[in-house]
């Protein structure tokens, strides 16, 4: 890269870290607390992924999403999922129109929701696996098809979902294989005491502010273009390598706690997620370098629906989290790491 090319992309960088500072501000006005929450999903629309959200009902995840939706000038919807939504609910259909000059029928395609900039898929768990799948394959290909014809989506296109909890009743769990379609898998929750009692105080006294948006879809697919550019030091490669691996039991990587506690461990997506969300948040925060602590900070999020426990785990009240968190205890950030031999 040329000095010219490095100081445009730097100054890019101040550009992003200044506009990521102004969503907070913005976002501040209604959503109290969350930071972690509302960095990781501006980390995984930088870094082109969608993010699935889970809590309890009541904490303001809907409100969250959006408000984000707010503070970018974007096309935004939002999808209720029921157990009798159909795919073609979401992604369209075609329909026989006659034109009113030649009397000549023809099929016309009417768009479904998903043709927004930001989509939000709201209990996307309350809904049956056909109609997730839909959802999911729009997620991963950018596209739908009808009636024989692709349709591409808009650019830039991302899906945040809300789920409850398994044990809520009338839920149909989203499979591994289609959970691995998220690049990050957010967990929302409770406030503090401090901040409960301000959310309570605003909207009981209808102090609740106004958002205004601050980039634009244009901004962020040249934030995403930027995000591609930074490069990553091996020290930080081989550190996410080196989670990953180490999280696949029967492995000679893996310590002895993956050994005890796993089922299964991430796939090579998750080196993809875990450097890619390192060098996004590296931007949001103002620097040209991924450092190891941007991938501890993302590694939960990243991990925790790739990493799967056993019954060992379960009835030992080992989460797929609290195994992370020894894995990384496991795994040093500061063993110097270089490309294995082929």
């Amino acid at each position: 890269m040329s000095d010219s090319a490095s100081k445009e992309d730097i100054a890019a960088v101040e550009r992003c870290a200044a506009a990521f500072n102004q969503i907070k501000q913005e976002l501040e006005k209604v959503i109290v607390g969350q930071k972690e929450v509302i960095e990781q999903v501006l980390v995984a629309m930088l870094a082109r992924g969608h993010a699935l959200l889970e809590g309890v009902p009541g904490l303001a995840k809907t409100l969250l999403i959006s408000s984000v939706a707010d503070a970018l000038h974007m096309t935004f919807k939002r999808i209720q999922f029921t157990p009798d939504l159909m795919p073609s609910d979401i992604t369209g259909t075609e329909i026989i129109q006659e034109d009113l000059q030649t009397k000549q029928r023809a099929y016309k395609f009417l768009a479904g929701p998903l043709f927004a900039n930001m989509v939000l898929a709201d209990e996307i768990n309350r809904t049956p696996p056909k109609t997730q799948a839909a959802m999911l394959e729009a997620m991963q290909e950018r596209q739908v098809s009808a009636g024989g014809s692709i349709h591409k989506l808009p650019a830039p296109f991302f899906v945040l979902a809300t789920q409850n909890p398994l044990e809520q009743e009338g839920t149909y769990p989203l499979p591994e294989a289609q959970l691995d379609r998220f690049l990050l898998y957010i967990k929302v929750g409770y406030p503090t005491g401090a901040e409960e009692w301000e959310v309570a105080r605003r909207v009981t006294t209808g102090q609740m502010g106004r958002i205004s948006s601050v980039v634009s879809g244009d901004d962020i697919v040249q934030f995403q273009q930027l995000v591609n550019r930074v490069p990553v030091s091996d020290q930080v490669l081989g550190y996410a390598w080196a989670l990953v691996r180490a999280s696949r039991p029967g492995t000679p990587e893996a310590p002895d706690v993956v050994n005890k506690w796993a089922s299964w461990g991430a796939g090579p997506r998750g080196v993809l997620t875990l450097v890619s969300c390192a060098k996004a948040r590296a931007i949001l925060h103002g620097r040209y370098h991924a450092t190891t602590g941007d991938v501890q900070a993302v590694a939960k999020a990243a991990l925790r629906h790739r990493v799967a426990v056993n019954y060992a785990a379960q009835a030992n009240d080992v989460t797929s989290e609290k195994l992370i968190e020894m894995l990384m205890q496991a795994v040093p950030a500061d063993r110097k790491y270089e490309k294995p031999a082929m």
